[in-house]
Parts: C-alpha cells; structure tokens; sequence
C-alpha cells in the first residue's frame, strides 16, 4: 500500500478555512525557493488539466520545514532531506515522499566579467581568496544554498578569510541581483536560482567540494483535498515535470 494513511480519512476532519478551499478546488502547495521557478512553470499546466487552482507559497528551505512540523495549512510540501522534526510531527504522510529533482550550488558574475576557473577544488579555493565581494543567501535565514556553501568554506580551511568580505544578501535571487548590478564580484548560489539578467553564469562548484541539495515532495496528513494533493504530487514528479527542472538546471530524479 503506497499510503500509510488512506486520503479518503484524511479530509474527514477539516476545519472551516480547509472546507471552503476544498469546494473551491484550491490546493496549497509550499516550497523552499530553491525549486520556485521549476514549479511555478509547472502550475500553469496543472490548473488547465484538472481545474483545481494552486496556492503557492515558497520560503527558505528551513522555514518551509518549520511550516509542515508546526502543522500549518498545506496539502503538499516541497522539502529538503534531512527532515526528522517533519516526520515526527505527523503532519506530512512519509509514504507519499517522492524524489523530484535536486539543485547544486554555483557560481555566477556580472555579465561580460571575465569567468573564474572553478573546475577543481584547488581552482575555487584561489577564486574565492581572490575576490575582493562575494554574496550568497546567509545560512541563518535558513536558506540551504547558504548552509551548503558554509560547508564548502569549511571544507577548503577558508571559511574565516571568506565570511570577512561577504556582503549580506537576502536570499539567492538576491545575491545574483548583486552580482548583476556589480555590487560584488562573486555570486552564489543554487543553479536554479541563477535566472537573474545581468550575469554570466560560471557553473557548479565541483562534486568533492559541494554535494547537491534535494527536494522531496509529500502530501499532508490533514490535506484539505487528498484527491487534489495526490494528483499535484503525481504531476510535479511526471515526466513533464523532469524536462521542467532540467530547464532550470536542476538535475532531474529519473
């Protein structure tokens, strides 16, 4: 059985917000921003095949986790393993996790800069002591991009020398925002997040250095429209779905 709980129970006890949404056909679905431009392509598509109309909400990859743990209205979630509090919470049906793509963290500069050589870890090491700015999305807002960078400072023997020229960024549409308009001279951040104007996209930092983040998707356990939950999970981990996020240069779980 592909559900520990059945979704016909799970509408049985909906409070009346959750109610009228489900007689409208609305389907909350939220998301770390990582994955936000892959799903907001796939939406459109969706609504015009079933009719059912999608709420998006997108956060950091942290706050996203905080949302499902703490039982906020959803009826799909869109995480980043580890997610242990998720699961104890009970909010979010764990046999319904389903893998849908995963995103690495890279490098962009302002259009037309010259383009560090980032092909080995030795390379990226002598970029990133070498730059005078650098922005990417801050770990303590939750953001993954920024907590898996860290690791990566850390893993070089850099971490201190690079936090001291780091200009705060407010996310990692933000950072590239910055490398665009040339206020730092190194933006990073996830591939996918990388559709900003004004920059050159440099590439993904090397495999031995940086490991690339996943994203999960799950039906709630208190889903106002489990038939309309399944039906979007089914969708954004189609085949359609596939070509979508290796548009965004993410790389695709099947």
């Amino acid at each position: 059985m592909k559900y520990l709980i059945p979704l016909t129970l799970l509408a049985l006890a909906l409070t009346p917000r959750q109610a009228a949404s489900a007689q409208n056909g609305e389907v909350t679905l939220i998301a770390s921003g990582g994955i936000r431009e892959a799903l907001m392509q796939l939406i459109p598509g969706f609504e015009r095949k079933t009719g059912y109309k999608v709420k998006p909400i997108f956060g950091t990859g942290l706050v996203t986790k905080r949302q499902v743990a703490s039982g906020d209205d959803f009826d799909v979630a869109v995480l980043q393993p580890p997610y242990p509090a998720v699961i104890a919470s009970s909010n979010a049906v764990d046999s319904t996790a389903t893998p849908l793509a995963s995103s690495a963290v890279g490098v962009a500069v302002r259009k037309g800069a010259p383009k560090p050589d980032i092909s080995t870890p030795e390379a990226v090491k002598r970029m990133l002591l070498a730059a005078k700015s650098i922005a990417y999305p801050p770990a303590a807002i939750g953001a993954a991009a920024g907590v898996s960078f860290d690791e990566t400072l850390k893993r070089l023997g850099i971490f201190d020398q690079v936090r001291a020229k780091v200009k705060p960024s407010t996310g990692g549409k933000a950072a590239m925002a910055m490398a665009a308009k040339g206020e730092v001279e190194i933006g990073v951040t996830f591939m996918s997040e990388m559709d900003v104007p004004g920059i050159d996209v440099v590439g993904p930092l090397p495999r031995e250095i940086s490991t690339a983040t996943s994203f999960v998707g799950l039906i709630s356990s208190h889903a106002k429209n489990p038939t309309a939950a399944k039906a979007l999970l089914d969708y954004i981990s189609s085949t359609a779905a596939m070509a979508a996020y290796k548009q965004n240069r993410m790389e695709p779980s099947r």
